[in-house]
């Protein structure tokens, strides 16, 4: 099934079923007012909700012109946001392009951050910025929506515990990184809010794309209407989100509704030192700065800018029919 939240001038927004192809709505408030409610009660109502949801596609039931400028993010705020990097190739030209290797452990523990959970962007919603020096950046990955899972919980125990799927647009202020990092103790100021898909798809509706903890569909990411990437969500993910999930859980509990990222995707070139963009054959790339890595590899120096004030992007998955499938994050760089 597919799930949104519905602006209606609330904080958390009203819970609304989707139709497969995005076209319609129907209230599902009666079932579970918001969703973060539906997810913390969801094995005594998906059962109803996904009856619903049949009802909107195969039945004529009372419905409405879905507007993906209309929602906000599927959870306007959450009590979890924990995002990974999940697609070691991005840590690895990071650090070659610095002139030093990939440390071994980073292929044994995912890195984690804990990113701000309270004040979620919408997906349609522009992205505020107050300085552009600070080096916007968009980042395009696959996040889930998690059950109560508790601490120190394995593998096996956490494979039906990933209730929904999700695209986001973790920002960042890439030139506010080095700081932090410096000081040992971020990120933070270099994070601020992110954004998600315009609706979060249950895992029996992705059917075969979701294997093995992981989501096997293209994603594309353009920015001012042109190709940066058409990367391949499941290739070349170092880590699964059942090892994600596993290793946010190790030291506390995850509560319903705790969202987990994927980190920025990434994919691993052929016979080719690095990625080609896309205008020269290759998937190209799901954020600016690694864009920018494999231009200083290459020519000693970065040539892309990252993003200003105007500039437009977008996020968004196909189905094989060549339909949005989780609606598109489209968003505009204002500064304040």
């Amino acid at each position: 099934m597919k799930l949104a939240s519905l602006n209606d001038g609330t904080k958390d927004g009203k819970l609304i079923i989707v139709s497969k192809d995005l076209k319609y709505y129907t209230d599902a408030s009666n079932i579970s007012p918001t969703m973060q409610s539906a997810i913390d009660n969801w094995s005594n109502i998906k059962a109803k909700l996904t009856k619903l949801y049949e009802d909107l596609n195969y039945k004529m039931i009372n419905k409405n012109i879905f507007d993906q400028n209309k929602v906000y993010s599927p959870l306007p705020r959450s009590y979890q946001w924990a995002d990974c990097s999940a697609f070691t190739n991005h840590l690895k030209l990071a650090r070659k392009a610095r002139g030093v290797d990939l440390p071994k452990s980073y292929l044994k523990n995912p890195l984690i951050y804990q990113g701000g959970s309270d004040d979620f962007l919408s997906p349609r919603s522009p992205i505020p910025i107050l300085d552009e020096n600070w080096g916007v950046d968009l980042e395009a990955e696959i996040a889930v929506i998690t059950d109560y899972i508790p601490m120190g919980s394995n593998i096996e125990e956490i494979k039906d515990k990933i209730l929904l799927v999700m695209i986001a647009n973790d920002i960042s202020l890439r030139n506010l990184v080095p700081e932090e990092i410096d000081k040992g103790f971020g990120f933070f100021q270099s994070k601020p809010s992110t954004s998600f898909s315009p609706v979060a798809i249950s895992l029996d509706e992705l059917e075969d794309s979701w294997s093995n903890g992981k989501l096997h569909k293209e994603i594309s990411v353009n920015v001012n209407d042109i190709p940066l990437g058409r990367n391949l969500t499941g290739e070349d993910m170092t880590f699964n989100f059942h090892e994600l999930i596993a290793h946010a859980c190790k030291t506390r509990n995850l509560i319903s509704g705790s969202i987990i990222g994927s980190g920025t995707i990434s994919n691993i070139p052929k016979n080719k030192e690095a990625e080609l963009p896309v205008s020269e054959g290759g998937r190209g790339y799901c954020c600016l700065v690694e864009k920018r890595m494999i231009e200083i590899i290459k020519y000693g120096k970065p040539i892309t800018s990252y993003l200003k004030s105007g500039d437009t992007i977008s996020i968004e998955i196909l189905n094989s029919e060549n339909e949005s499938e989780f609606g598109r994050i489209q968003q505009k760089i204002i500064k304040l």
